[in-house]
């Protein structure tokens, strides 16, 4: 037996992981955002915004990057800052009424095309995945400490 028995399935993970960001940039890129600006896009869409700290959270955007594609997105009127009403440091990302119906637009188509890509796996193993994801991040988190 191998020294190293999880590295089978740490390379499986990241295979299927670089494999989805594969199908996914590919469609992202057809609906006339970037995978990063999508991202913002998705993850701000029926919210009321979030702060940078937030959406970095939340996004798989690195932080440098992340101001980078708000700004871009910005000037695009896509998407907006506020000021926190909370934290007079912060400020709010969010989106505006054109970022709005983008979203509206283009998540489900996203969401469709996704769905046709995982519709042969069965429910009950859509489910059973998530449990192991969620098992695997969770030991993972509790080592960080």
């Amino acid at each position: 037996m191998s020294r190293y028995p999880f590295l089978p399935a740490l390379r499986e993970l990241v295979r299927c992981y670089q494999a989805f960001e594969s199908f996914g940039a590919g469609h992202i890129r057809t609906l006339g955002v970037t995978p990063s600006q999508f991202d913002i896009i998705a993850t701000l869409g029926n919210t009321q915004g979030m702060t940078f700290k937030r959406l970095g959270e939340k996004t798989l955007i690195t932080k440098g990057t992340l101001t980078g594609v708000v700004d871009r997105l910005e000037a695009k009127k896509i998407v907006q800052r506020i000021a926190s009403p909370t934290d007079g440091r912060s400020q709010i990302v969010q989106l505006t009424p054109m970022g709005e119906a983008l979203f509206a637009q283009i998540f489900p188509k996203h969401l469709d095309h996704v769905g046709k890509a995982l519709a042969d796996v069965h429910p009950d193993e859509l489910q059973q995945i998530q449990s192991q994801l969620q098992k695997l991040r969770s030991v993972l988190k509790r080592t960080q400490s």
